[in-house]
C-alpha cells in the first residue's frame, strides 16, 4: 500500500511533460480574429486587429506592435495561438517608416491605442467577452520591440500600467553607435528603469547576414543579446538557436520582406508554436499567477518544438 501511495503522490513525467507541451499546441478556446478600423463605434486612434476568445468570461489582454516595414496581419497565428489560451490580443497597425526616421510617432500612437482600449475595446469584442485591464501586457517585435521598451521606459505617456513586457527579436538600430532615436540602449547591465516581469526571446540567426545585398536584420549590440542584459530581475531570455528574425510570421508574408532576413531551414510552424508558446508561459505565469509551465521550460527547454539555447532567467 505504501509503495501505491507514494506513486500516486509523486507526478510523473509523463504528466509533466504534458502539461508543458500543452502551451505549445493551441489552446481549447476557439478565437475570433476582429480587423478594427476608423468605421468603428469608437474609432481607434490607428487601425487595429484583435485576437479574442469566442467563449464569453473576462481575460487578460496584451498589445502585440509589430516590426519595421510590416503588417500586424503577418502574426496571425502566433495571435489567434496566444488568445486560445485566455487571452485578448491587440495589435495595432502602424504608419510605415524607415529605420532612420526615429520611433517617436509609433511610441506615441502605441500610448494612443493603449487609452483607448478601456472604451473602445468592450464596444468591438464578441458578446460577453470582457477585457480585464488590471491584467495588461505589452509586447513587441524587431522595432516594435524598441517601442514597447521605449514606451515603458516612458517615452510616452498612457493612462494605463503594464504589468508584463515582452520583447520578440528586438532591435534598437543598425548599430551601437547608429541607435534609432529614443536611444535606450546604455550598455550599463540592468540598467532599464523597468518594474516589472520582462521576457525576451531571441533569434539565433538574427544577426547574421542573408546575403551582401542586405544587413543583419537583428545586429549585434542593439538586439535582443542587449535588451535582456538591460533588464533588471525578474527577467527571463530565450533563445531560438535555429531560426531568424521573421520566421515568426504566417507563411503568406510577403516574400519580398521575408527575404531581406537570414531565415531557419525548419519548419516556420515550429517557430510560431515556440515563440507562442513562451508568450503563453510568462503571461500565465505573470498575470494569471500560474508559472508552472514557465517553471519546467527553464528546467527543461527540450520541451519546446525549437531547440532554446541559451536559456536564462534572474529572480534577483
Amino acid at each position: 500500500m505504501a509503495a501505491s501511495v507514494e506513486t500516486m503522490a509523486k507526478p510523473s513525467t509523463e504528466v509533466l511533460e504534458a502539461a508543458v507541451t500543452s502551451v505549445f499546441q493551441p489552446g481549447k478556446l476557439a478565437v475570433d480574429m476582429i480587423p478594427v478600423d476608423h468605421n468603428a463605434d469608437l474609432t481607434p486612434p490607428i487601425p487595429i486587429l484583435i485576437a479574442a476568445p469566442k467563449d464569453a468570461g473576462t481575460y487578460p489582454v496584451a498589445m502585440l506592435l509589430h516590426g519595421l516595414c510590416l503588417q500586424n496581419h503577418f502574426y496571425e497565428q502566433v495571435l489567434k495561438h496566444i488568445a486560445s489560451f485566455g487571452f485578448i490580443m491587440v495589435a495595432p497597425q502602424f504608419h510605415i517608416s524607415m529605420m532612420g526616421k526615429g520611433d517617436t510617432e509609433d511610441i506615441a500612437a502605441a500610448a494612443e491605442v493603449t487609452d483607448w482600449l478601456p472604451e473602445g475595446l468592450p464596444s468591438v469584442l464578441p458578446k460577453g467577452v470582457e477585457p480585464n485591464l488590471s491584467k495588461l501586457a505589452l509586447a513587441g517585435h524587431s522595432r516594435g520591440g524598441h517601442t514597447a521598451f521605449s514606451l515603458v521606459l516612458g517615452h510616452g505617456k498612457t493612462n494605463l500600467k503594464f504589468s508584463a513586457l515582452i520583447g520578440l527579436d528586438p532591435v534598437a538600430g543598425t548599430g551601437k553607435s547608429s541607435q534609432i532615436s529614443p536611444k535606450i540602449l546604455t550598455y550599463d547591465p540592468s540598467s532599464f528603469d523597468i518594474a516589472m516581469p520582462v521576457l525576451v526571446i531571441g533569434t539565433g540567426l538574427g544577426e547574421e547576414k542573408r546575403n551582401i545585398l542586405f544587413p543583419a536584420c537583428a545586429p549585434k549590440d542593439v538586439n535582443h543579446r542587449e535588451f535582456y542584459s538591460e533588464c533588471k530581475p525578474p527577467c527571463y531570455y530565450f533563445v531560438t538557436k535555429d531560426y531568424g528574425h521573421l520566421d515568426m510570421l504566417d507563411d503568406d508574408a510577403p516574400k519580398f520582406i521575408t527575404c531581406m532576413c537570414k531565415d531557419g531551414n525548419n519548419c516556420k510552424d515550429m517557430m510560431r508554436r515556440s515563440v507562442a508558446g513562451i508568450m503563453v508561459a510568462f503571461l500565465k505565469a505573470v498575470l494569471d499567477e500560474a508559472d508552472g509551465d514557465l517553471k519546467v521550460i527553464l528546467k527543461d527547454p527540450g520541451f519546446a518544438p525549437t531547440t532554446l539555447d541559451p536559456v536564462e532567467h534572474r529572480l534577483a
